[in-house]
This record gives C-alpha cells, structure tokens and sequence, in this order.
C-alpha cells in the first residue's frame, strides 16, 4: 500500500461524506452520515452546527481510519468543503450561539436585503455584486441576527460559514478562502488587499468579527490535540482553509479552466461555469473561482432532490420500505412509459421559493395542465422536466453574453444515478452531459486539493487534478427531443411572470396566520 493519504470531508444539506485517497487518487475508504434540516418558520432553514457540522466530521475521520486501518500520520494533510453562504455565530471558544442559518434557502432576511439596498443604493448594491442583493447573500443573514437576535450579535466572536466552523475546531484559527470571502460576504472584505473593509464593516458588524482570508488550498492551522482526540487525526497534520460544497465538486470532476461547467444535482441544484472574467447578470451571480485567475458565472436552485424526496415521502408514500433505493428505482420504473412533455403537465419547482434566475423567496410550486388522465407517475416525470426546464433556462442566460462559452458540461451529486433524469436533461439542453467515473462529489475534491496544499507530487497545482479523474458515462442529447423540448420550454419560462402575483398573494396570506 502507499505510504501517503489525503482525507477529504463535505458537510452538505442533508449529508456529510467524506473520503481517504491515496497519492494516485484511488479512493482507499469512504463514509457517509445523515443529517436534517430544520425549518422551524416560513422561510427559515437552519442546521445544528455541534451535531450536523462538527459531529459528523468526528464521525467521518474516525470511520475512515478504523475501515482504512492505516496509520493516522499517513494521512498528509486534510481538505474540507460544506455547504456555503450560511452564518453562524459563535462565542471566543468557537460554541455555536444559536443555529446556523443556512444559504439561500433561507430566505427570512427580506427586510434585510430591502434596508441594505435602500442604505447603499441600488446602484452601489450592482456595482458590487453584478445583481440585486439575494437570500444567498450572508451581509443580509449577519444584520438580521443585529437585527432580531441583539443579545446574540452582542455575544458574537466570529460569523463563520459552515467550513470556517470546522477548520476553527480543527485548528483554532478563523479563516475562510477567498472563494467563499469575496462571493459570499461581499463587499465586506476587499478584493484587491483580501483584507476586512473596516469602512463598510460599520453598518453590519465589528471587523473583527469577521475571518482572515486565504486561497482554499493555503494551510489554515495544524489539527490540535483536542481535535486529534475527538477526530482520531494526528496531531500537527495540516488543514486546508477548504471552500464550499459546490465549489469543490466542481474541482472533483476535473472543471478548472474557462469553459468547461458543472452541474451538481443534490438537494439543490448549483451550476458552475468557469469564465476569463466577471460576467454581470442581475438573474445570476459570479465570482472569482477558487482557481487563480478564474471567475465564474453561477446559479442555483432550491429544489432537485429535496423536490424527489418530496415526491418520495408523500405521493408514493403508500410503497415506502425500508430500502429507499428500491423506492427511487420505482418511481423511475412507473415513468418509462410517458411521453415527452409528460402529456401536458410542467412544473415550477419553485416548492420552497427560488434562488436564480428569478431570486424570488416568494415564488411557489406549480403543476400546470392537469387532466384526468394524470397520474402520480406524470407528476413526477414532469418535477424532473421542469428542474431540466430551470437549468435550461439558466444556460440560455450564460449564453445569452457574447464572451461565454460552453465547451464541456460535468455532472456529480447523488442525482446522476437517477439515469432516466440526466438523459432528459441532456436532451432539454441540448449539449453532452459528462459523469466521472467517482461520483463521490466534494470530498473527492477536497482530498485532491489537500494534495496540492502540500505540493505533494502529482498534484502540483490545479490542472494536475485532470490526469486523476476518469470519465464514467456521457448522455448524449435526442436533438429530435431537444426540438419538441422548445415548445415546452418556452411555456416553462412563460408561467411564473404569468402567476408571480398570486404566488405573493398567497405568501402574504401565510405569513397572516
């Protein structure tokens, strides 16, 4: 066996992997831990940041060592990723103050986003972010923790992200990359000093509540005796500053130059397309990529598997079991048989608001056009038609700007099993989706780039990461589908400026009760 490891571990929405390769890239051991999510109000989404955060990175180190059976100081250095722009507070020994409020799915800073833009103006809030502000926004979550919760602001040490939380249980020291600082919390840190803005700190927090900034693979810290004891890592291992979940799949599947994209289908979906420059689009976002000198153009859902679980839980609940796996494959069996378009019906996966490119926490799902002939089984293929209908519709923006183009599309994340669903993607698309043969997401990537932290060789910088993934399966597209697809399509991209104000309407009818 090789004498050198790297550990990988992602804390996502409903999940936590995490994965031991060795200095080829082969996956030596892997582990995965549930976890829920809490939605205590209307527009409120929060995690347990001890329990879903730090107790399942616990969990995961010591699975994989005890399965690995290697030598805990083999393990060279350990990379972390997690679910993105969220917020928490913690006091100065790192304990959570309250819950995490997670990323845009929580959309309960709306007064917020309308005091931040009105105190900026809107166009200040542009020029910064390329759009308006959104729920995905962590200033928004910040001052409305100021807001709501002063005794807990008050108490506030730091406002960390998922990752910064584990790297400052890991080594005591409150970082986040670059990635995540300048997309996430913008404009509170500058982009040309990577420092805190202390100027424009003062209408939502202290600066010093806030981390130092670094390159997601520059080392944060050292694991600690505390850490060692409770993780079963060795003491002084090196720990990435890490990034977030989207980001490093993105990394897993080998997308680290201008052109090629990424599809994650989780519980949202994210997409990621690497550019030579910032691209403003008020319907999606951009960033600079975790690569040096790359930026991205970026989007993001609120449903995808979230919405199958919903189609799980209660309209095929009658065959629940205590094997999902079956239950998923059938609710794919029941849709073979339906025709393209599902005879009439499309959804709005709208089930718990909408990030982009609408950026409206108020939107609401729809299943339009049913008739009697419809069964649960139409419903469903047309919940998978309408999340290909919404990338769809995303990828006709990005192409929309004359310097964006789309060489390669990589797809990762529990979804891709589903193969029925990544063929009607592809064929709604119209472009070539390609699966890695490890489809292990995140953590894949974040094992890798704890490779390149320590220049470890074969993995000397970012294009090096290509020579270790394998491509798995490729969905070409029925471009004869793809045109009956553009009709549908069409009527998709019609239907929420059509009920957009009765969606508000029963909103505020909600929230009234």
């Amino acid at each position: 066996m090789d004498s050198s490891y790297f550990i990988g571990i992602d804390t996502g929405t409903n999940s936590s992997k995490g994965v031991l390769i060795d200095n080829r890239g082969n996956i030596i051991a892997e582990h995965t831990t549930e976890h829920s999510m809490m939605n205590p109000k209307p527009k409120h989404f929060e995690h347990d940041a001890e329990k879903d955060w730090w107790g399942d990175f616990c969990t995961i180190a010591n699975s994989i060592i005890n399965k690995s059976k290697i030598d805990p100081k083999l393990i060279k250095a350990v990379g972390i990723s997690a679910l993105g722009a969220d917020c928490l507070p913690v006091d100065k020994n790192c304990r959570p103050l309250r819950n995490a409020i997670l990323y845009g799915i929580d959309a309960r800073a709306e007064n917020e986003i309308k005091q931040l833009t009105k105190y900026f103006g809107e166009t200040q809030i542009n020029k910064w972010y390329g759009r308006p502000l959104c729920s995905s926004d962590i200033v928004p979550k910040i001052l409305w923790i100021k807001n709501n919760e002063p005794e807990i602001y008050n108490k506030t040490y730091k406002f960390l992200t998922a990752t910064s939380y584990i790297v400052a249980k890991l080594t005591n020291n409150y970082v986040i990359d670059r990635f995540l600082g300048l997309a996430s919390f913008n404009p509170l840190y500058d982009k040309k000093t990577l420092t805190v803005n202390e100027e424009l700190c003062k209408t939502i927090c202290r600066a010093n509540q806030l981390a130092e900034i670094k390159e997601t693979t520059d080392i944060a810290g050292y694991i600690t005796k505390d850490a060692a004891n409770q993780t079963g890592l060795a003491i002084g291992t090196p720990v990435i500053a890490g990034t977030d979940d989207s980001g490093a799949e993105a990394i897993s599947c080998g997308v680290v130059s201008v052109g090629k994209m990424f599809l994650q289908f989780g519980s949202s979906i994210y997409m990621i397309l690497c550019t030579k420059e910032l691209v403003d689009d008020q319907r999606l976002w951009r960033e600079d990529f975790i690569i040096p000198n790359v930026s991205d153009i970026s989007a993001g859902t609120n449903t995808a598997g979230s919405l199958i679980n919903w189609y799980k839980d209660n309209i095929f609940k009658e065959r629940q079991s205590d094997n999902d796996f079956d239950l998923y494959e059938t609710m794919i069996d029941d849709i073979s048989h339906i025709e393209l378009g599902s005879e009439g019906l499309i959804t709005l996966p709208y089930f718990a608001g909408e990030r982009t490119p609408i950026n409206d926490p108020n939107a609401r799902g729809l299943i339009f056009g049913l008739l009697l002939k419809h069964t649960k089984a139409h419903m469903y293929k047309s919940a998978l038609e309408g999340i290909g209908f919404s990338i769809n519709q995303q990828i006709k923006i990005m192409e929309s700007h004359d310097n964006v183009k789309i060489d390669k599309i990589y797809a990762a994340g529990g979804g891709v099993k589903n193969e029925i669903w990544m063929q009607i993607v592809s064929d709604i698309i119209g472009k070539e989706i390609v699966i890695p043969s490890v489809t292990i997401g995140a953590s894949y990537g974040d094992a890798m780039m704890a490779a390149i932290a320590i220049q470890f060789e074969g993995f000397k910088n970012f294009s090096d990461i290509t020579d270790h993934i394998k491509i798995g399966k490729t969905y070409k597209p029925n471009m004869s589908n793809h045109e009956k697809y553009k009709s549908y399509q069409e009527i998709y991209d019609s239907i929420y400026s059509s009920t957009q104000k009765y969606a508000h309407q029963l909103s505020r009818l909600e929230n009234n009760l």
